[in-house]
């Protein structure tokens, strides 16, 4: 773990260690997530149950489908909290890409119901968590080297694919059980064969000015 020892001999027994990460920062559709996932700070067992636990970036749909219900069984049995949240493609083009994941961390954080000087929170690369949040730590490449992270990158990955699906399902012709939303040459041709769906298409990715 990042933290010292100092802080951790400050902490109660009532303390959380919560992992941040987003998913979907640049795809052409769809919202940008962010998954939070909460720990005791002291619980023995996190180590070996995270053992072997990687970025989602780095591990294959099933591989992240299979730590993903890891996570639904130590939810269940109280071992974990997790939570995500999400912004749509509207709010990306109205309010910038940062805003959105900033208002989506805020949210997934506020559903675990924490109480800030209760937590200590690490977060992957450049995103930070409200400043009401006094302990939390900015990790570059924290998704692959802190299991918490790790733990959330999947969170919002898998949840977000979740939601792709459900896409795919209402839009058919578009593909996105295949390519989630990114720029594929697939996708390119779908928009270009269909148009773009309003809601779901990030205009200001498409460099459609209004």
């Amino acid at each position: 773990m990042v933290y010292d020892k100092a802080m951790q001999e400050k902490m109660s027994n009532n303390f959380y260690l919560i992992g941040i990460d987003e998913a979907g920062r640049g795809p052409l559709a769809g919202p940008v997530a962010v998954g939070a996932v909460c720990v005791a700070i002291d619980d023995e067992d996190f180590k070996i149950f995270s053992h072997g636990v990687r970025d989602s970036k780095l591990l294959s749909a099933k591989q992240r489908e299979e730590w993903f219900q890891k996570i639904l069984l130590q939810t269940q049995k109280g071992k974990f909290s997790f939570s995500a949240a999400f912004s749509s493609a509207d709010m990306i083009d109205t309010e910038g890409l940062t805003n959105a994941i900033r208002h989506a961390l805020a949210s997934a954080l506020s559903k675990l119901k924490c109480k800030p000087e209760d937590t200590l929170i690490l977060l992957d690369g450049g995103l930070r968590a409200p400043k009401r949040y006094p302990n939390q730590i900015t990790i570059i490449r924290g998704d692959d080297i802190q299991p918490i992270i790790s733990f959330a990158s999947i969170a919002a990955k898998v949840l977000r694919d979740k939601k792709m699906i459900a896409l795919a399902k209402k839009y058919p012709e578009y593909g996105f059980e295949r390519h989630k939303g990114y720029g594929t040459r697939e996708h390119y041709e779908m928009i270009a064969k269909h148009g773009i769906l309003e809601g779901i298409h990030r205009k200001s990715f498409l460099g459609i000015v209004e």
